[in-house]
């Protein structure tokens, strides 16, 4: 199980790199493992990942096994985990549009396309906190119990899920999310879905 895990890490990490997600050392990925959490270490690079930089800690971040200290994210990942239990995975990245709008501090909460509407709702903006710091998961921490993604000010985008795929597929619908809204801003403004075509999007949930 435990060897399993490292290799969608490696992979999706891997497919992060190929898709410019996750550019030089930025961002970090992880997942659960029974009452552990396996991480990747400090100073690695999502994008090629070996099987030693794979580190497995617990829930306070102390390391359990592994020669190399886990991310200095640690705690955000931790923090997330003990308030979503259906979440297994988490990506934390420095994607270029998502951080954009993280840097203007511009949350993503306009209805301008019915997939974002019906995965995310919106995707909120945190405020800035010192990157590894606890003030830093205590700020972006509030928003975990009701969005899988969430925006970081001045730093990036965490996205949980139950699966590595659709963790990893909702960080690439975010990233196409981020980059739409830019390109209706250049284009004038898009043209938002009023509130009764949201609950309409939203109403297909029931027939899923």
């Amino acid at each position: 199980m435990l060897d399993k895990l490292k290799q969608e890490l490696i992979e999706y990490g891997r497919l992060a790199g190929v898709k410019n997600f996750t550019p030089g050392y930025s961002g970090n990925f992880s997942a659960r493992y029974k009452d552990k959490i396996l991480i990747t270490s400090s100073g690695s690079a999502n994008g090629y990942l070996s099987e030693d930089e794979l580190v497995l800690m617990d829930f306070e971040g102390n390391l359990v096994e592994g020669d190399k200290k886990p991310s200095s994210e640690k705690m955000l990942h931790a923090e997330f985990y003990k308030q979503r239990p259906d979440v297994n995975y988490i990506i934390h990245v420095h994607s270029p549009y998502l951080s954009s709008f993280a840097c203007c501090h511009i949350p993503l909460d306009e209805p301008v396309m019915a997939e974002n509407v019906f995965y995310f709702g919106q995707i909120p903006l945190a405020e800035y906190g010192l990157p590894s710091s606890m003030d830093l998961v205590e700020k972006t921490a509030k928003y975990f119990k009701d969005y899988d993604a969430v925006l970081m000010a001045n730093h990036g985008f965490i996205v949980g899920d139950k699966t590595i795929k659709d963790a990893f597929l909702k960080l690439e619908l975010a990233e196409s999310y981020a980059q739409v809204v830019f390109n209706t801003k250049l284009m004038g403004g898009a043209v938002l879905f009023n509130k009764s075509e949201v609950d309409e999007i939203n109403s297909l949930k029931k027939k899923l």
